[in-house]
């Protein structure tokens, strides 16, 4: 506190009447960083130019540049807070608690949004998967920490979005492909067939 203080050019009376206690400060400072992070949100998942699913991997992508820049020795506030103090505040434990539901739903919706376009699967609900895709990107965050470079962040990317959030027409165009092959190799043997095949498809 004090150095804060210090740096601030403020006495450290008027400190500790303002916050009346550790938690007080800690929590308005997890408020400031979770806008900070909201504004990086709105310019990812409100980018009508990309895709829902291209939006999604984008604001990955704008993290992964920030953390970059403090030579991915600094985490995510929300991540370390949730760690450190979940278990002795009950204060913060609930404020945490409370951030995580707001930012799962701004997923959520940019989620359904590209399960309605056919982007991705809708197998799974997208709250579900918003909630997935945040506890799973945090702890890339924490691994990268440990190893000081990208490699758990561009593993994380890369894997996600090869499994849970590949494309679904990539896997359709797929299975069209090979439909059609066996439908053209059943033409050859039984015209008769291929074309019953042909309008069952249709129905």
């Amino acid at each position: 506190m004090r150095d804060i203080c210090a740096a601030a050019g403020a006495p450290q009376g008027s400190f500790t009447n303002h916050f009346r206690s550790k938690e007080a400060f800690a929590e308005e400072v997890l408020d400031q960083y979770f806008d900070y992070l909201k504004g990086l949100v709105k310019q990812a998942l409100n980018d009508e130019t990309r895709t829902p699913r291209q939006r999604l991997k984008r604001y990955l992508d704008i993290i992964t540049g920030k953390l970059e820049c403090d030579r991915w020795r600094i985490g995510c506030l929300i991540g370390d807070l949730s760690l450190e103090t979940s278990s002795q505040s009950k204060r913060l434990r609930a404020r945490l608690d409370a951030i995580f539901q707001e930012w799962r739903t701004q997923f959520a919706s940019c989620i359904a949004a590209a399960q309605s376009a056919g982007e991705v699967d809708s197998k799974f609900d997208a709250t579900e998967l918003a909630e997935f895709l945040l506890a799973s990107w945090e702890g890339a965050i924490l691994r990268m920490k440990v190893e000081q470079g990208p490699a758990a962040l561009e593993r994380f990317k890369t894997i996600v979005f090869e499994t849970t959030f590949k494309t679904s027409g990539t896997l359709n165009t797929r299975t069209r492909r090979v439909s059609g092959r066996s439908r053209r190799r059943g033409a050859k043997r039984a015209p008769g067939r291929a074309a019953v095949n042909l309008k069952a498809d249709w129905r």
